[in-house]
């Protein structure tokens, strides 16, 4: 089954051609960071405008780039949410249309299944089941996954998610947006060990993050230092060591508690290269497996949508065009298959 994927939850449009037995076979993506740079932060509306005169372009090169027809493609997956409500439209309209032109069925993904199922498709996956660290712009949580559908929420951020704290942190220092992957570029150039910020809730006992306290810690600090590029550098350094602290000794606390050995880190703050290091070295100590989609894969793209779409659609027989978005999706809502 060859399921074409649609990503428009927010501010990239992406495309994908996923095939049952061939694996993935194109995608496309088309960032607005540099649109929405402009205003310091995504504009719901103009990132719905953007979907509308991408969308159909990156359909046709995605298509083009697989060497197949539209007229191949058996089903059409597409994020129903969470996500701007403006975007997601976009996204789900053009999946109904394309489904009732070729006459196949359509399928609306939840966003975040996509994230945790994207390691599934690289050359080694994970077995089910495994312990997943989901850190993106807006959720940082802790899942075991049994299988699609199969999702037990361990713990998750009481206030900030990791990616929210990262923007939020690079606005108090000045820096542009995208603010995460800024600070990051910013904390390699720091003095190690010059600042120590607080480690919200490492010592807790639970599953469970909190990061909006690190912000009022980066303030302070920002104002009784002169705000040279020295002394930002060293606070975004340690800012970037604490939260990579909390999220790696909560994830290894998860793998232990449930006696699992696999762990999976999904979203856009997986890519961060520290966090990816020290995950990676601590856990090899331990005896677990991490496994990270790849960097391409970690931020929003259609591959994602399209996988989850066609493990979904395998058990489904459904001719059902009818479409809808849903801004605010928990994920416990999902059905396993």
């Amino acid at each position: 089954m060859l399921t074409l994927g649609i990503e428009t939850s927010c501010d990239e449009t992406g495309i994908a051609l996923y095939h049952g037995e061939r694996g993935l076979l194109a995608h496309a993506l088309h960032s607005q960071v540099a649109m929405h740079a402009e205003y310091g932060g995504v504009v719901p509306e103009l990132a719905s405008r953007d979907h509308i005169r991408r969308i159909v372009p990156l359909i046709r090169e995605t298509v083009k780039m697989a060497a197949c027809e539209l007229s191949d493609v058996d089903a059409i997956a597409y994020t129903q949410g969470p996500g701007l409500a403006g975007a997601l439209l976009v996204g789900a309209s053009v999946a109904a249309a394309l489904a009732y032109a070729l006459n196949i069925p359509t399928l609306g993904v939840h966003h975040l299944e996509g994230h945790l199922l994207s390691p599934l498709l690289e050359e080694n996956p994970p077995a089910f089941t495994f312990i997943a660290l989901l850190v993106s712009g807006g959720h940082t949580q802790l899942m075991e996954v049994g299988g699609v559908g199969r999702y037990a929420l361990l713990g998750e951020t009481l206030d900030d998610a990791a990616g929210e704290a990262f923007d939020k942190t690079a606005k108090l220092l000045g820096l542009g947006y995208p603010g995460g992957p800024a600070l990051s570029k910013l904390a390699e150039q720091g003095t190690p060990g010059r600042f120590k910020l607080p480690r919200p809730m490492i010592n807790s006992g639970d599953l469970n993050f909190s990061f909006s306290g690190l912000k009022t810690a980066v303030l302070t600090l920002a104002r009784k230092h002169a705000p040279d590029e020295a002394s930002r550098a060293d606070i975004a350094r340690a800012f970037q060591e604490a939260i990579v602290e909390v999220l790696t000794v909560k994830a290894l606390a998860a793998v232990q508690q449930t006696g699992h050995r696999r762990l999976v880190v999904a979203g856009g703050v997986g890519a961060n290269r520290q966090l990816r290091a020290q995950l990676s070295g601590a856990a090899q100590r331990q005896g677990i497996d991490v496994y990270y989609p790849k960097l391409e894969f970690c931020t929003d793209n259609g591959a994602m949508i399209a996988f989850a779409g066609a493990q979904r659609l395998r058990h489904l027989n459904t001719q059902d065009r009818r479409f809808n978005v849903r801004a605010r999706w928990e994920l416990n809502q999902l059905e396993a298959v």
